[in-house]
């Protein structure tokens, strides 16, 4: 105990090296993993690339990282985090495995329908974790509700999609700049937890 904690002043923060924590904080990692697979979507929805950096993405990034991070928060008994992470590290995988199994082979087991089912089920989870980010601050706050309404927005596109609707190229570019901005904001708060846990004070306030 130093004079300082003595005093009930706080300690200096440690050094890099030396964090006491067995199991570091993996919230940037997951962060990361969701905001780049999310960019890649926006751009892919808009219809500025194609799938394949995505779905590669999906698998590994999106998907393994983020579970990874997931399991890691859970072990660090944060149920908010570990359960996010992990939830949309599956989500992720059951993308690409959506795409590629089904949508791809145009298999009969799937349509249109299936697809905006597929992502108004994530707008329920989302939804759910939207409740509870204000409580974690304005950054992960954004993240969510971002995200919320680019699930209900691709859950009107792909039901339009059924229904037989043209839509305008300019509609899937301003759905899939919307899904950008979502993937701008989680890189924005895992920049932030990134930054400010390497030099151990608040540089980015999130």
């Amino acid at each position: 105990m130093t004079m300082e904690t003595a005093h009930g002043m706080q300690e200096a923060p440690p050094k890099v090296e030396e964090k006491p924590e067995w199991w570091a904080s993996s919230a940037t990692l997951g962060l990361f993993g969701f905001g780049m697979t999310t960019i890649l979507a926006g751009l892919q929805d808009g219809k500025w690339i194609g799938f394949g950096s995505l779905l590669s993405m999906a698998i590994f990034f999106g998907g393994a990282a983020q579970v990874i991070a997931g399991v890691i928060a859970l072990r660090k008994g944060n149920m908010f985090a570990g359960t996010a992470f992990t939830s949309y590290g599956m989500f992720w995988l059951a993308f690409n495995n959506l795409a590629t199994v089904y949508v791809f082979t145009g298999s009969s087991l799937t349509s249109a329908y299936d697809v905006a089912a597929f992502t108004f089920v994530w707008f329920l989870v989302t939804f759910a974790f939207l409740l509870s980010a204000p409580k974690h601050g304005w950054g992960i706050t954004a993240v969510f509700l971002t995200l919320t309404i680019a699930f209900l927005l691709l859950t009107w596109q792909w039901y339009a999609t059924g229904q037989g609707t043209v839509i305008a190229n300019s509609t899937y570019q301003a759905i899939g700049a919307e899904i950008i901005l979502t993937g701008v904001l989680a890189w924005l708060v895992g920049t932030a937890d990134l930054t400010n846990w390497n030099y151990g004070r608040k540089i980015i306030p999130v």
